[in-house]
């Protein structure tokens, strides 16, 4: 049996509701899965519903990107319940922190020669918080950029003339926060670090397992099989646990699907009983 414990609805930057991408879970045969949106738990409520419709368990939780001086930190944080907690009353701070960079990256835009009205960026996010995401989704339908990877390319990622960084937390507060809050901190997509070597990732593995980090994703997506297999073999010499996930995020990361990736992935459910029981 199969789950994923790394999804996003458009309650943040996917396109799909979050009853769609539990319906999504279950067409794919899984049995968990875990909404992981982007500082905040909006969605997780509607995604329960669905899933308990669907005898599906429902994993509540959020991404948080962390301070990290050369690539992306991610924290994926399983098992957060809505409602107050240490780091649920924080999220509200990080959205505030993420609608100032947003209207800091219109701004921008703006200044590039790219006509865009923020009101179309928010209209383009629906009901969930606006990303980066929404911005090149406009561009791309205006005709500014031929696809959502170049507008991240030339205008909206790290060092392109758009790209407005905004307040994050650091890793040691992230992973502090979600273990007060009675909820599994994991490494997301650790390829995003960008170490250049074994030395480097097993030093930072040592660090954020003294933070209290309990699991690292190995089961992603984009990974290869082989890659997969490698990671868990490290993270758990570390004390660290594997855990997984596609990291869908419908038509903006195209090819990407709920519980298969790119149609290879498998993240076992003992991955997500491993977890479970760290939180005991």
């Amino acid at each position: 049996m199969a789950v994923d414990l790394h999804v996003h609805s458009n309650a943040s930057d996917g396109t799909e509701s979050p009853s769609e991408v539990v319906r999504l879970a279950a067409s794919a045969g899984l049995t968990a899965i875990a909404l992981t949106d982007h500082d905040t738990l909006e969605g997780v409520d509607e995604a329960r519903e669905e899933a308990g419709s669907r005898q599906i368990e429902l994993i509540p939780g959020v991404e948080l990107a962390c301070e990290w001086d050369r690539g992306g930190l991610h924290i994926v944080v399983l098992f957060l319940e809505p409602g107050e907690g240490p780091l649920q009353d924080r999220l509200g701070e990080l959205r505030r922190a993420r609608h100032r960079r947003n209207r800091a990256v219109a701004q921008c835009l703006a200044g590039l020669g790219i006509e865009i009205e923020y009101a179309e960026v928010v209209e383009e996010a629906g009901e969930g918080s606006v990303g980066r995401p929404h911005f090149a989704a406009v561009m791309q339908r205006k005709g500014y950029v031929p696809d959502i990877a170049t507008a991240f390319r030339s205008y909206l990622g790290a060092g392109a003339p758009a790209y407005v960084p905004r307040r994050l937390l650091p890793p040691d507060e992230a992973i502090a926060l979600a273990l007060q809050s009675g909820a599994i901190p994991v490494l997301a997509h650790p390829h995003t670090l960008r170490l250049d070597t074994s030395a480097e990732y097993a030093a930072t593995y040592r660090r954020l397992a003294g933070y209290g980090l309990v699991g690292v994703e190995c089961f992603y997506g984009d990974y290869s099989p082989a890659v997969r297999l490698d990671l868990e073999r490290s993270v758990r010499s570390f004390g660290l646990l594997p855990s997984g996930g596609s990291d869908f995020h419908g038509d903006y990361k195209p090819g990407l699907q709920v519980g298969t990736g790119r149609g290879d992935l498998v993240v076992p459910d003992r991955a997500l009983v491993d977890l479970r029981d760290a939180r005991r």
